[in-house]
C-alpha cells in the first residue's frame, strides 16, 4: 500500500503537500436495480472466450492442467498407500482428546474461520455432527446462534463414519490438510462424510446464514478396506467456501470428492442495494456479536466478486483493475462487527470496528525475526482495517467507470504497550475522518486504534488516495520530480564495510534473522559515524524480481510492493547491524521488539512495480538508548525506485531486549 505527504496544519486540520482538506460529499451513487446472484459465477474475459467454430485454447489449457493434476494424483496415492501400508498395525483405541501440534502455516495457506482442540471423534460425536450440534463437539467458536440449521453431516445418507482417527488443518502431502477415518458400510458415501467432517472442521460453513452442504457426485469407490485417508488438495472461500480432496481407501483406490457450503436460494449473503447491512450473514464474532461481514466477504473483496463483497454497486469492477485489499498472507482483517456510516455520504464522520485473529502458526511468526509479529503486520492490519469502510461509503462510485487505484499516502503511529500476539484476536477500531474529491483521484484521512483483550497497544492516523492511471503515471516523488542523490553519492566514506545477511541466514541454528517470505535484504553496506547525525550510516540495494510473490498479493490485478514491506525492509537493516554491533552481547535471550511510546512517521509519493528493477535503500542511524535489559536505535530512512526518492521513514524503532528479564512485561 503506498504514495503524498500529510501535515498537521492545526489543531485536527490533516493537509496533502500543504493543502488542508475539505470534505466534499458525493450528491449521488448510481446503483444497480439488479439483484447480485447468490449462485457461483466465475469471471471469463472476452479475449478467452472463442469465436464459433475455432480451436478453444482455455478448455485445451484446462485439459492439460487436469490431466497433469491427476497424473500427480495417481502418483500421490500410491505414496500415500505404501505410508499407510508401513503404519498399519492392529487397530488401536481412539486416543484421549490432546493438543496436537500444529506446522507453522506457509505463506498463503488457508486460514479457518474456527480452531478446536479435537483431533479425533468417535462416533458418539460424529452422530452429534448427524445432527447438526456442530459446536457441542468443536467448542463455543462454532457457534452460529439459530443459523445454519440444515448444516450436517450425513444429510444424504445414513452415517457410515465409525470413528475419526486423526484430523490436522496442515496435514497431508500438500499441507492442506488431512483427516483419517474408519467406516463401515459403503465406501463412496463414507467418502463424502469424511470431507464433510473437514469442511466444518475447517468452519467453512461459519460464514453463511442458511447453507447446506453440497458434494459433486464422486465416482464410485470400489474397496474392502474400511479405512480411508482424506488428503485435501483444495480449500478456499471463493467463489463459495468448498474444499476438494483426494479419499484414499486403504488398498489404495481412491476418489476424488468436492464439497462445498450452498447457500440456499433467496438467502443474504451479503450487503444489499445502497449498502445496506440490515440480514444477518451466519458470522458471530469474538466477542460474542453478529457481525456485519465476514472472511467470505473479505475474500471477495481481495480477489473474488465485488458485488458479493460490498454490495450490488461494486459488482461491475469484479474481474477488473479496482480497489482491493491484499489476498494471500498479506490479508490481516477478517470481520467488520460495527459500522455507523452510510454509503454515499462522504462529508460525515464515520467510525466503525473490526477484528483480526492472529493465530500462532501464522508464517510471518515463524518467518519474522521479532518475538512477537513483524513491524509490517502492526501498519497492514490497521491500515486495511481503516480503508476498508472508506471504500465501502463509495468514493469510487463516483465515477464508476473510472480506474481508480488505491494507494497509502502516509501517516503517524505509536506502539503504546509491547503484546505478544499469537493466538490473539486483534480489535480494531477505526474512523473516517474526512474524505476529499479531487479531478483525478479522492483522498480520505482516518485513525484508527488497535486493542487486544480489551486495552489499546497501537494508534495512528493515516490518509490514502484512490488515484486515475493518469495520476499514477504523473507522480514525481518527494523531491518534486529532481533526482536526490544519496548520502554515499554526496560523500566519499574512509572506509565501507559489508553485512553478508544471505550467509547469516544460510547457517545453521542462525538466530534473529528473518527468513523465507521476509528475507528482504542479501546484505548492508555500513559507514560506522556516517549519515546525517554522524551515528552510522547503512546502505543497501535490493533487486526487483517481477515474479516476488508480494506483487500476487498486492494487489490483485494491480501489483505494487506493499509499502509496509519497505519499512520492513529498513527495519531489517538495522537489526543486522545492530548484532553486527554487538548489542545483543551479555544477553541471556536476546530478541527484537517494536518499541513503545515512540512516534513512527512515513511518507509515499510513489510506488514499487514489477517493472522496476532495484529497490535502493539508506538508513542514518539517529540515536542508541540503552536501557535495562535492551538497546533501542531510532533512525530516519529513504527508498529509491531508479531515479526518484519515493518513501521517507522518520523516528523507525528497533528494540532488541533480554526477553528473559522483559519476558513477563509483555501483555
Amino acid at each position: 500500500m503506498n504514495n503524498g505527504s500529510t501535515r498537521d496544519l492545526g489543531e485536527g486540520v490533516l493537509a496533502f503537500d500543504g493543502e488542508a482538506f475539505d470534505p466534499v460529499g458525493a450528491t449521488s451513487i448510481p446503483t444497480s436495480s439488479t439483484p447480485a446472484s447468490s449462485a457461483p459465477a466465475a469471471f471469463v474475459p472476452k479475449a478467452f472466450l472463442p469465436a464459433a467454430g475455432r480451436p478453444n485454447p482455455l478448455r485445451e489449457i484446462r485439459a492439460a492442467v487436469i490431466g497433469a493434476h491427476r497424473a500427480h494424483l495417481d502418483a500421490y496415492t500410491r505414496v500415500q498407500h505404501a505410508i499407510l501400508r508401513s503404519a498399519r498395525t492392529a487397530p488401536a483405541p481412539l486416543r484421549a482428546l490432546t493438543v496436537a501440534p500444529v506446522a507453522v502455516a506457509p505463506e498463503g495457506a488457508f486460514k479457518p474461520l474456527a480452531r478446536t482442540d479435537r483431533c479425533t471423534l468417535d462416533r458418539a460425536a460424529l452422530e452429534s455432527l448427524s445432527r447438526g450440534d456442530i459446536d457441542a463437539v468443536f467448542g463455543t467458536d462454532y457457534n452460529q446462534a439459530e443459523a445454519n440449521p440444515d448444516v450436517r453431516i450425513a444429510a444424504a445418507a445414513p452415517l457410515a463414519l465409525t470413528a475419526i482417527t486423526d484430523i490436522d488443518l496442515r496435514g497431508g502431502a500438500l499441507g492442506r490438510g488431512r483427516l483419517r477415518a474408519r467406516f463401515d458400510g459403503d465406501a463412496t458415501t463414507a467418502a463424502v462424510q469424511a470431507v464433510e467432517t473437514f469442511a466444518v472442521f475447517a468452519g467453512l460453513h461459519l460464514c453463511l446464514a442458511d447453507a447446506l452442504l453440497t458434494a459433486t457426485p464422486p465416482t464410485q469407490l470400489e474397496t474392502r478396506s474400511t479405512e480411508l485417508d482424506v488428503v485435501v488438495t483444495q480449500i478456499d472461500l471463493v467463489p463459495r467456501p468448498h474444499v476438494i480432496a483426494e479419499v484414499i481407501a486403504g488398498d489404495g483406490r481412491s476418489v476424488s470428492v468436492t464439497m462445498t457450503v450452498t447457500d440456499k436460494p433467496g438467502s443474504a449473503i451479503g450487503p444489499g442495494t445502497g449498502g445496506t447491512l440490515d440480514h444477518w450473514t451466519g458470522r458471530i464474532g469474538h466477542g460474542g456479536e453478529r457481525v456485519l461481514l465476514n472472511e467470505f466477504h473479505m475474500a471477495h473483496l481481495a480477489r473474488g466478486d465485488q458485488g458479493t463483497a460490498l454490495g450490488p454497486e461494486f459488482a461491475h469492477y469484479t474481474g477488473h483493475r479496482a480497489t482491493r485489499l491484499p489476498t494471500g498472507g498479506l490479508l490481516l482483517v477478517d470481520r467488520v462487527s460495527r459500522f455507523d456510516g452510510t454509503r454515499g455520504v462522504l462529508d460525515r464522520l464515520a467510525s466503525y470496528d473490526s477484528e483480526y485473529d492472529s493465530p500462532a502458526d501464522s508464517w510471518y511468526y515463524a518467518d519474522s525475526a521479532n518475538y512477537s509479529v513483524p513491524h509490517f503486520v502492526y501498519m497492514e492490519t490497521s491500515l486495511q482495517a481503516a480503508l476498508l469502510m472508506g471504500l465501502y461509503v463509495g468514493p469510487t462510485l463516483t465515477a464508476p467507470n473510472q480506474t481508480l487505484s488505491l494507494r497509502n499516502l502516509g501517516g503517524t503511529a505509536t506502539v503504546l504497550r509491547q503484546v505478544d500476539l499469537r493466538d490473539k484476536t486483534i480489535a480494531q477500531s477505526s474512523r473516517l475522518l474526512s474524505t476529499t474529491m479531487l479531478p483525478g483521484s479522492s483522498l480520505q484521512t482516518f485513525d484508527y486504534t488497535l486493542s487486544v483483550d480489551g486495552e489499546a497497544f497501537y494508534r495512528g492516523e493515516t490518509m490514502f488516495g484512490y488515484f486515475s492511471d493518469e495520476a499514477l503515471g504523473n507522480q514525481t516523488g518527494l523531491d518534486a520530480g529532481r533526482n536526490k542523490p544519496t548520502w554515499r553519492e554526496t560523500n566519499v566514506p574512509s572506509s565501507v564495510r559489508t553485512i553478508d545477511i544471505a550467509a547469516r541466514r544460510n547457517t545453521s541454528g542462525a538466530r534473529l534473522c528473518s527468513q523465507g517470505t521476509l528475507a528482504l535484504l542479501d546484505q548492508v553496506d555500513v559507514v560506522d559515524g556516517g549519515g546525517d547525525h554522524g551515528e552510522g550510516y547503512l546502505h543497501a540495494v535490493r533487486r526487483i524480481d517481477p515474479n516476488d510473490w508480494f506483487f500476487a498479493r498486492h494487489f490483485y490485478l494491480d501489483p505494487v510492493i506493499p509499502g509496509s514491506l519497505g519499512v520492513e525492509t529498513a527495519i531489517q537493516a538495522v537489526q543486522e547491524w545492530m548484532l553486527d554491533s554487538g548489542f545483543d552481547s551479555g544477553m541471556a535471550d536476546p530478541q527484537f521488539l517494536i518499541p513503545a511510546d515512540i512516534d513512527f512517521t512515513w511518507k509515499y509519493r510513489g510506488q514499487f512495480l514489477p517493472t522496476d528493477r532495484q529497490c535502493e535503500l539508506e538508513v542514518h542511524i539517529k540515536a542508541v538508548e540503552r536501557r535495562n535489559g535492551s538497546v533501542i536505535v531510532t533512525v530516519d530512512a529513504s527508498l529509491w525506485k531508479p531515479g526518484l526518492r519515493i518513501y521517507e521513514l522518520i523516528d523507525l524503532a528497533v528494540e532488541l531486549s533480554d526477553i528473559s528479564i522483559r519476558r513477563g512485561a509483555l501483555g
